[in-house]
């Protein structure tokens, strides 16, 4: 990418423009954040800025661009995301943490808050980490524990925990294989886990399909399939009257609610996302 005496912030214009006419959703969006990390400045900042890239900042911004270009999501260019007050490592073997899941975040904060001392908490399917490590910096009297079937998730969810300055205790598990230990101990159990049935494949998004590991995206068993085995493997690790977070699919709430119910939990209701779709579920185990 030549920029010349262009400005930076024209530079991001420039590439806006060439993102629009790729097809790329919110294109001004990713130039501006792409240009704004390279410059480690607020994005609000770039306004302000009237001198041009140097070579080698146009040059790696210019990669940028093209592999955006290419649907690659802004996140994965750069390595690492934000989540609420976290900054977390990524790699192929995780999926993007969203803000919708944040909203699972809050419902957890919440349980955690209406309990006389602080739960056991456990996250099955966590990922880069995001879920477990946000309730173990906004919580740090809880003790956390999280799991994955994937070791190379797990290396960058430990990575991620020692990053942001707390203490979780990982273990690689097939939802709750294993984990005596923490039998009959977990006040509340949270999880986001695979939803997406193959049949929604063609639905989701470039940036989505391409990107995200299928394993922790797509339930093979179909949508609900996670759903069960949660509510089947993992019941015995909680204490009676322990709490159950799950993030669920768009329409997916009433179904997971009704499934818990049937699984021996007291459907609690659910908490919606920034966009007002429900995301969260709360449950929770009957006390016999």
């Amino acid at each position: 990418m030549q920029t010349g005496a262009v400005s930076a912030r024209q530079t991001a214009r420039d590439a806006a423009r060439r993102l629009r006419e790729s097809g790329v959703p919110e294109p001004l969006v990713s130039a501006e954040v792409l240009l704004s990390e390279l410059l480690d400045v607020r994005r609000g900042d770039l306004a302000f800025l009237k001198e041009p890239l140097s070579p080698e900042q146009a040059e790696r911004y210019g990669a940028w661009i093209e592999r955006r270009i290419r649907r690659e999501p802004v996140q994965r260019i750069l390595g690492y995301s934000y989540f609420r007050n976290l900054t977390l490592d990524l790699d192929e073997s995780t999926l993007i943490p969203r803000p919708d899941t944040e909203s699972v975040v809050d419902a957890a904060l919440e349980v955690i808050d209406a309990h006389r001392e602080p739960p056991i908490v456990l996250d099955i399917g966590t990922g880069s980490g995001a879920i477990a490590i946000a309730i173990a910096q906004e919580r740090p009297a809880c003790e956390v524990h999280a799991t994955d079937i994937s070791e190379g998730a797990l290396e960058v969810a430990r990575r991620n925990a020692r990053n942001n300055g707390t203490t979780v205790e990982f273990y690689r598990a097939d939802v709750a294989a294993g984990l005596d230990k923490l039998r009959g101990r977990v006040g509340m159990l949270v999880s986001n886990p695979p939803y997406v049935g193959r049949e929604d494949e063609d639905r989701l998004a470039p940036e989505v399909r391409e990107w995200d590991p299928h394993a922790a995206l797509f339930s093979e068993g179909g949508a609900l399939q996670f759903y069960r085995r949660i509510f089947a493997e993992a019941s015995g690790l909680l204490t009676p009257g322990a709490e159950v977070v799950l993030e669920v699919g768009d329409a997916q709430a009433d179904a997971v609610l009704e499934l818990g119910g049937r699984s021996g939990f007291i459907p609690l209701g659910s908490r919606p996302d920034l966009t007002g779709t429900p995301r969260a579920v709360l449950l929770r185990r009957k006390l016999v």
